[in-house]
């Protein structure tokens, strides 16, 4: 015989069981956040400063002309609210690289006119519909404007939309099982719940008195 010899497991109690599963939910929550609550802890920051952090706007302008074989895709008859063709967006992308997706375009009797709003900065294309002639400019404002607008979700798309939401999500998993954890462990920590409540009362009273 083995000199150790195995021992009989004992059943975990219901208690125990379910503060495993807190912990797994903490922890697992906590590590799908961090990344995202140290982005929106750091741009809440930069946000509530925005004033005083000097950004430099850096402007590209491009000029350039639609080619002979593609100037009846912008001289036909006036589409309303309709993309560019997908062999213009092609010539653009190669040529200006410029990718576009299938956004309306503005189509007037002169000009098509796209705006084209991004994280960060702004940017829009202007084409002139009797001699060809583009016209693109873009302004970059910077990575913590680039950030900042994460932050919002401005101008980010459906996709930054949905993470939002998700992150959320797990964020208030992360809280609520906290507060489990904490209403769990409260018994031998007594300063808990007067920390805790610290955390209620101090925004409660700013939001009452200090705000106007």
């Amino acid at each position: 015989m083995t000199a150790t010899a195995d021992r009989p497991t004992r059943a975990r109690s219901p208690r125990a069981r379910w503060l495993k599963t807190l912990h797994q939910w903490h922890w697992i929550s906590s590590a799908l956040c961090l990344v995202g609550m140290l982005l929106f802890s750091i741009t809440g920051i930069t946000l509530n400063h925005a004033g005083q952090i000097e950004a430099q706007p850096q402007r590209v302008t491009i000029e350039a002309s639609v080619p002979p074989s593609l100037r009846p895709m912008i001289t036909g008859a006036l589409p309303e609210g309709a993309a560019l063709p997908p062999a213009l967006r092609q010539w653009m992308a190669e040529a200006l690289d410029l990718w576009l997706d299938t956004r309306p375009a503005e189509w007037s009797a002169d000009e098509i006119y796209l705006n084209l709003p991004r994280p960060g900065g702004d940017a829009w294309l202007s084409i002139d519909r009797h001699s060809g002639a583009v016209l693109y400019e873009r302004t970059d404002r910077g990575w913590i404007a680039y950030l900042n607008d994460l932050h919002k979700g401005r101008n980010t798309g459906p996709v930054w939309s949905w993470f939002i939401d998700l992150f959320a999500g797990a964020t208030l998993v992360f809280c609520l099982s906290g507060l489990v954890l904490l209403q769990l462990h409260a018994g031998h920590r007594p300063l808990t719940w007067p920390i805790t409540g610290l955390g209620l009362l101090i925004p409660a009273l700013l939001a009452l008195f200090l705000i106007h």
